[in-house]
């Protein structure tokens, strides 16, 4: 059987399990040394001034929404596509989505749908834009477009470590750049994880405010919408291992990416194009009007595979009964009802690719 995921294995778990060692005889295990120089490290490596980490990539967003001053009865504008993480986000800090539809291509947010919900009478007072399966949005479109509106944009980056167009690394274009570090990311922890980076101070400091109860000093709150979401010592410790990884583990992924899109070429399968620096392979994800029959083919060869994302966020049962149910987008039913995950992570060996792609072609030509 290959596995959808493996975690990775060899000299990285040595390493891990030292860092972790050093946690230990530390004795300190909350917002100390290690988080400290992961959030040192992470920032610089993203290419901003500053990064604060907090519990999971779903903080990530909140925290970002709130430090923006977003809340009840504001509108968030952001995709339907991404497996509802950024409308829980948009729920949590009170305020209401706002979805755009997305690209045919890229599936990530089209700049056109963006531009009429920006000139419509609920105009939103942020954007979330995520870098969806690992490729970066057209981002520079769209900040021009929120920044032409006044309206702050966050970047939704759990899916995008390392993506890079022109010399700037997802995360560096928008106010804020929020991160996921659940162990399938591109760089991932033990356990969950997450940070936000920015360049601006004044943000900076909101949130290393709300994620530790909204404190001015230890027990004095003084910004309401305050939590405990703190990243531990031993998982930033393990990040601070991981992240020296990360270029070579992209460099994996891409070449994966590349070798599935060569084989593909010829097969009545849309596949992700093109496989650039732009392009972190987080997922490898086709497209098939037959995606069903094509998944069932899959496991009968012994191929995990998974569905990223089945149902739209308009379209879920908590949406349905509110203004999100009533939502036209097209362009994204469609993506949510055709695309199909192939295994794509780095240790997945050449000969287990190739088993893959010998699977995606058997499909297709006992069909034909």
């Amino acid at each position: 059987m290959i596995s959808f995921f493996r975690p990775p294995a060899g000299a990285v778990v040595e390493a891990c399990q030292e860092a972790i060692g050093r946690v230990m005889g530390s004795q300190w295990f909350i917002l100390g040394a290690e988080v400290e120089a992961f959030e040192r490290e992470f920032a610089a490596w993203c290419g901003v001034d500053a990064c604060v980490s907090v519990a999971n990539g779903t903080d990530a967003l909140e925290l970002a929404l709130r430090a923006c001053g977003v809340g009840a009865g504001d509108g968030v504008a952001l995709a339907a596509n991404a497996g509802y993480y950024g409308s829980i986000a948009v729920n949590l800090a009170g305020a209401t989505p706002l979805y755009v539809d997305i690209d045919e291509a890229t599936m990530t947010m089209d700049p056109a749908s963006l531009a009429r919900v920006l000139e419509s009478e609920s105009r939103p007072k942020a954007v979330i834009v995520t870098h969806l399966y690992g490729r970066l949005a057209n981002i520079e479109e769209l900040c021009e477009l929120a920044a032409r509106a006044g309206v702050t944009l966050i970047e939704d980056c759990a899916q995008a470590h390392g993506a890079m167009r022109g010399g700037r690394k997802a995360g560096s274009f928008g106010a804020l750049g929020c991160f996921s570090f659940y162990p399938t990311k591109n760089l991932g922890a033990l356990g969950d994880g997450g940070a936000v980076v920015t360049s601006d101070p004044a943000l900076a400091a909101r949130l290393r405010q709300l994620r530790q109860y909204g404190w001015a000093s230890k027990y004095h709150v003084a910004l309401p919408g305050g939590r405990n979401s703190r990243l531990d010592e031993m998982q930033a410790a393990v990040l601070r291992v991981r992240l020296s990884w990360l270029e070579q583990w992209n460099a994996s992924r891409r070449d994966i990416a590349r070798r599935y899109s060569a084989a593909f070429a010829s097969l009545p399968l849309a596949a992700p194009a093109p496989v650039d620096d732009a392009y972190v392979a987080h997922l490898y994800v086709v497209r098939s009007p037959e995606r069903d029959a094509l998944r069932a083919h899959l496991a009968a060869r012994g191929v995990a595979t998974d569905i990223h994302y089945p149902v739209a966020d308009h379209r879920q049962a908590v949406a349905a009964q509110g203004a999100g149910g009533a939502c036209s987008l097209p362009v994204t039913e469609r993506a949510c009802a055709t695309v199909l995950s192939l295994p794509c992570f780095p240790g997945l060996g050449a000969e287990e690719a190739d088993q893959v792609i010998a699977a995606v072609s058997s499909y297709f030509a006992a069909r034909n």
